[in-house]
């Protein structure tokens, strides 16, 4: 192996660790690593099962982002552990470990085949089949022998440590605490197979600096299992004895804070299901001591499996216990990037973009659930007519289709998609006529994914240019505005739809992005649904604008950066990681700012690396921006907090985060103005990065960008220091 891949193959040992807690944070696998060690006979036995697994993985070509990442080596481990704290440490045992190992990660690769197809995570059932499989079988293996050295503990911290460690070891587990401190603390130990406080507490402290919510999460689980066991007249120790005290508090760290977004709710799920846990737990040992085997893992996997499945099934989709979609890799990532997504986004962030399926401005005449047509089952539809600057709709008396603005003006695609439907031939209304009989006179839907179809009436007989089978591109030309159906004067009816036929119940499904005009100024919109009597103008690009944004996989940017009289240069690289998102990486400092150009606009959805890179200011300089220019519009964004503030005064914003949200950051932008010359043509914006303490508000940065035709030609950056930086690009 290279040095590049051993380094990732060392990662992907370590980061198996950390997996356990469904983390990928290598300081919390160094920490567990080590503590693995503590029973050096446990710790070796997980570590070449990993190796194992890991490498079997990498030779038969399974994802290599999972190998990386240790999903498909901390089952493995897990099993290492387990039969490593049973049996003898022996040539056989390691022989037995590596088979074993290979059978748990084949198990692990064709359960993840299973469950995902049914978005459910694989947890710790393949640990759970291989560790039973081999317990079974071990009875009849006559050249094992069972471990006797928990009697010579000491003696083996001592060869490991010293005599220090040995005082470690007495001082932690002598040390005067609550009896239920001492037990949540055994209960973490035994996730490793272990039965000591030393390990738990240091397993406790690294989950303190990694997640404060998955730590508060994991006092939840425990303490509601150990007041429950009190209630029932039950010990929980006997339950820490057994290796199955962690059961509870995985649980309530997967329900808590990593499937589901923290919130208040997710806390109080997490403490409601964990009696749940209890019960089946206790129910479940009594099976299992049948045949000698301890139901280790089995109950955190069947109610957090259970929870997230019976969660796919609702109807309604309530704002509280929010599911996951995309894995940020800590409870707090994941809160954070939620919220800012809301506020961003909405609810609909990820849904595919519709626009609207007209040219220039445009005026909402009826809305959603509106007083005329759009009702019951059809009423998430727009109507849209052109008025003048008196409000009218016509031209002359109004009496004839040609007077109106909107008459014969060309419908285009609202999205890529395929043409499924066409009525055509019927003939346009006199003024002041409707026909009931053919309702939605001539119309056209269109397919734009599995069960997402948009349907545009009303338009003129004759004027369609496109066929049923036909795929379109957003802002193709489809006909042209016509005045037939139940219309009694031109306009375009526009709305979305779940199934393929003219005249289909609606969906509430929002425009991707349009601008509205408030009190006579611009402002853009994304993915939400224009109100009635709105003036809205499709966001049509700026090919200048556009084409400086074009950032593709493989292209290079180049600045050079002045600032405090130094001048340095930067070089940076446009990626594609597995699941096409796309990103701009500093090899230099290992950073990376991901975006999202959607057609209409370019902004950035998080940044990883290091803060004081130059990236990073490039990052938030142009956060967002429109390819629709008007003069003086402006934007305001939202900035993902943990992007932006300190790592000390994120700590206390981490604990209340469920509940409360005391930090914020917002970005605003503002077109001011073309310059069109015989030399060069180029835009100036100004943007600001402002963030807030209990709504307290500070400027950060204030940035002027300046586009040519050559690119993004300049952005000057001032931080609130009067500090300034200047990005240039020499093209």
């Amino acid at each position: 192996m290279n040095k590049i891949t051993i380094n990732k193959f060392v990662n992907s040992i370590l980061l198996s660790y950390s997996q356990i807690f469904f983390s990928a944070n290598l300081f919390l696998a160094s920490l567990l690593f080590f503590v693995s060690f503590i029973d050096i006979y446990i710790g070796i036995s997980g570590l070449i099962a990993v190796a194992t697994a890991n490498i079997f993985a990498y030779i038969f070509g399974f994802n290599n982002n999972n190998i990386k990442n240790g999903l498909y080596g901390f089952n493995a481990l897990l099993v290492g552990f387990g039969i490593g704290v049973y049996f003898k440490l022996t040539i056989l045992l390691l022989v037995l470990i590596f088979f074993v190992a290979i059978f748990t990660m084949l198990l692990t690769v064709a359960i993840e085949g299973i469950f995902a197809k049914y978005r459910l995570p694989f947890l710790s059932i393949p640990f759970l089949i291989a560790i039973w499989t081999f317990y079974l079988s071990s009875k009849e293996f006559t050249y094992l022998g069972i471990s006797q050295r928990g009697i010579y503990y000491l003696n083996d911290l001592y060869n490991i440590g010293g005599q220090k460690l040995v005082d470690i070891y007495n001082w932690a587990n002598n040390f005067n605490l609550p009896q239920s401190i001492k037990t949540y603390f055994i209960s973490l130990s035994a996730i490793f197979f272990q039965y000591n406080i030393l390990t738990g507490l240091i397993i406790a402290i690294g989950l303190l600096i990694y997640s404060r919510i998955s730590f508060i999460l994991s006092l939840l689980g425990f303490y509601s299992a150990f007041v429950f066991y009190i209630m029932i007249g039950s010990d929980i120790t006997q339950a820490t004895y057994l290796y199955i005290g962690f059961n509870f508090i995985l649980t309530a760290i997967a329900i808590g804070g990593f499937f589901i977004v923290p919130s208040k709710t997710s806390y109080l799920s997490s403490i409601l299901i964990i009696p749940l846990v209890v019960i089946l737990t206790v129910s479940l040992s009594v099976i299992f001591s049948v045949y000698g085997l301890s139901v280790y893992s089995l109950p955190f996997n069947i109610i957090v499996i259970l929870f997230i499945y019976i969660l796919k099934l609702r109807v309604n989709k309530r704002n509280f216990l929010t599911e996951v979609l995309i894995q940020e890799g800590s409870p707090e990532k994941n809160i954070y990037a939620y919220k800012n997504n809301i506020k961003r986004f909405g609810n609909l962030y990820k849904y595919f973009p519709i626009k609207l399926p007209f040219f220039g401005e445009w005026y909402v005449s009826q809305g959603h659930n509106d007083k005329i047509t759009h009702k019951d089952e059809w009423q998430h539809a727009w109507d849209f007519v052109i008025i003048d600057n008196n409000n009218k709709q016509y031209i002359n008396d109004g009496n004839k289709v040609d007077d109106y603005y909107c008459y014969n003006k060309p419908v285009i695609a609202p999205a890529n998609g395929t043409i499924v439907d066409i009525i055509d031939g019927i003939p346009d209304n006199k003024i002041g006529d409707v026909n009931l009989i053919e309702n939605w006179g001539n119309s056209i839907v269109i397919k734009h994914a599995e069960f997402l179809y948009s349907q545009i009436s009303h338009i003129k007989a004759g004027s369609f240019k496109v066929s049923v089978g036909d795929t379109v591109k957003h802002g193709d030309i489809l006909a042209n505005v016509g005045n037939s159906g139940r219309s009694p004067f031109p306009h375009l009816h526009f709305q979305i739809q779940a199934t393929p036929y003219v005249g289909s119940k609606t969906i509430n499904y929002p425009i991707s992005s349009y601008i509205v005009y408030e009190n006579n100024k611009p402002k853009i919109k994304t993915f939400t649904n224009p109100k009635v009597n709105q003036k809205i103008t499709s966001v049509n690009k700026n090919s200048m604008l556009a084409e400086a944004f074009n950032f593709v996989p493989g292209k290079i940017l180049e600045y050079k950066i002045s600032g405090d009289s130094n001048v340095d240069k930067v070089k940076w690289e446009i990626f594609t990681d597995i699941y096409n998102n796309s990103y701009i990486y500093c090899k230099k400092t290992k950073s990376a700012a991901y975006f999202i150009n959607n057609g209409d606009m370019f902004y950035f959805t998080k940044f990883v690396g290091n803060k004081k890179s130059m990236l990073y200011l490039f990052s938030l300089s142009i956060y967002k921006i429109s390819f629709r220019f008007i003069e003086q519009l402006q934007e305001n964004d939202y900035i993902q907090v943990n992007n932006i503030f300190s790592k000390y005064i994120m700590t206390l914003q981490d604990i209340i985060a469920p509940f409360y949200m005391f930090l914020n950051a917002k970005y605003k932008l503002k077109y001011l103005s073309v310059i069109n010359d015989f030399t060069l043509n180029k835009i100036v914006m100004e943007s600001n990065v402002t963030k807030s303490v209990f709504n307290n508000e500070k400027q950060k940065f204030n940035n002027k960008i300046i586009i040519t035709d050559k690119g993004i030609r300049e952005i000057i950056v001032k931080d609130n220091n009067n500090k300034t930086i200047i990005f240039e690009n020499d093209d």
